[in-house]
């Protein structure tokens, strides 16, 4: 009875290595190079061995017991962690991400670029999961250039903050990660809309996504205003992220700092949180001098007691 179950099963492990096994048309090839049922095997007889969960359907597995937001008793708790802002003033958007990448306490990469570069007007920032949010807006940017065809007229910030959300909300439920930021310049003015995996769409002047906004937050709201300088603006949008860097492990490495104005975004530059921390973000309009670190903030004062 097994061997006719197993024979005319669309699905399971035993239905995969036997489709397998007919498309090869070898009849000598063993369990030990697909990988055995059970869920450890060889690939090759001669080579290294590659480890699977020892379950029928590891993908259903790591559903079941992998974190989330309906079950917050999972055993297994990946910690997730980023910091991005945007906001917007009188002389553009300010966009300001750091680059680290993590995947648990591990420190996945250091220098990850979390701006995606949508077209010369618009800008999308990146936390959750980093493929879904490189795959989306990365296919925002091709709807964009579609709609500018089109109608000879450039999208709305609106626009494509819509077409996100509502392609995003077609997945809902489906595993989708995303918090992003869509920010740019268009007939109306500078525009920063939140756009999350859920379908949420929030247009506001002041965002900021990841495990370090509540640190961002701090600076954020002690410095925004909308007649902003230019330099102000950018240095609060470095210190801001600095802040988080220094304080939440998930967030750190390095600052990647844009500005967004009429005639388009401009990449203001990179800045290492360490040096930032002892030195400042070093000869820039409107950098602090020295550091932003703890010891030169709260050295002697010259004010009397």
């Amino acid at each position: 009875m097994n061997s006719l179950v197993n024979r005319f099963s669309t699905t399971g492990a035993q239905n995969e290595l036997r489709r397998a096994r007919e498309e090869t048309e070898e009849d000598d090839i063993g369990d030990s190079m697909w990988g055995s049922v059970a869920g450890f095997g060889n690939l090759t007889k001669s080579g290294p061995t590659f480890n699977l969960p020892s379950v029928a359907d590891p993908t259903a597995f790591l559903r079941l017991h992998t974190d989330d937001h309906a079950d917050p008793s999972c055993r297994i708790k990946i910690q997730h962690g980023t910091t991005t802002l945007a906001f917007r003033f009188k002389g553009g958007v300010i966009v300001a991400v750091d680059s680290r990448a993590t995947a648990g306490s591990y420190i996945a990469s250091g220098t990850v670029k979390k701006v995606i570069e949508i077209n010369k007007f618009l800008l999308g920032t990146m936390a959750g999961g980093a493929a879904d949010c490189q795959y989306w807006e990365t296919y925002l940017g091709i709807q964009c250039r579609l709609h500018e065809l089109r109608n000879r007229e450039r999208i709305s910030v609106a626009a494509a903050s819509k077409y996100l959300s509502n392609l995003v909300y077609s997945y809902k439920g489906m595993g989708l990660s995303m918090g992003t930021m869509i920010c740019g310049w268009d007939k109306t003015g500078p525009a920063v809309f939140y756009v999350d995996s859920d379908g949420t769409r929030l247009k506001g002047d002041l965002f900021s996504v990841g495990s370090g906004s509540t640190f961002a937050y701090g600076v954020l709201d002690q410095g925004y205003r909308w007649d902003l300088t230019d330099e102000e603006a950018q240095e609060l949008g470095r210190r801001s992220i600095y802040a988080a860097g220094h304080r939440d492990a998930f967030s750190g490495n390095t600052i990647n700092l844009y500005h967004v104005k009429e005639n388009g975004w401009t990449f203001i530059g990179n800045y290492d949180v360490s040096e930032m921390h002892y030195d400042g973000p070093g000869n820039v309009p409107g950098g602090a001098p020295g550091g932003y670190g703890y010891e030169v903030r709260t050295g002697p004062s010259t004010v009397a007691v």
